[in-house]
């Protein structure tokens, strides 16, 4: 079975210490610095102790990262985006494909008309 790109795993990549910050940061598309940040000023200047003990909870029943989840940084960025807010990627998705489709039918129509001068060109590539 596939690993899930919708669920929450740990980044020990990019890790400082288990990962919970830098997987927070994966899963939100936010800045991991922000997400470092955040968490050490609710600990510290807000006295929001009970974030230790999440952090360390999240550690221990998160899973790592499975090698190979994204194939580039864009997949990984478009399944941010799926996370955040599915409808919206679903729209973009459309949008893409209604692009591609457009442009398909474009090239068809150019490749099926008579012109001549586009079969004089790839005569002349034979």
């Amino acid at each position: 079975m596939s690993a899930r790109r919708t669920k929450f795993y740990l980044d020990c990549e990019n890790a400082k210490w288990k990962g919970v910050c830098s997987g927070m940061a994966d899963y939100t598309g936010v800045d991991v610095l922000w997400v470092r940040l955040g968490v050490a000023a609710m600990t510290i200047l807000a006295g929001q102790w009970w974030i230790v003990l999440a952090y360390f909870i999240i550690a221990w029943v998160a899973e790592a990262t499975p090698s190979g989840l994204y194939q580039d940084a864009g997949d990984a960025k478009f399944w941010q985006g799926v996370r955040s807010n599915p409808k919206r990627s679903s729209s973009e998705v459309r949008s893409r494909l209604r692009d591609v489709d457009r442009r398909l039918a474009d090239i068809e129509t150019l490749y099926t008309s008579r012109n001549s001068q586009l079969a004089s060109e790839i005569d002349s590539l034979r």
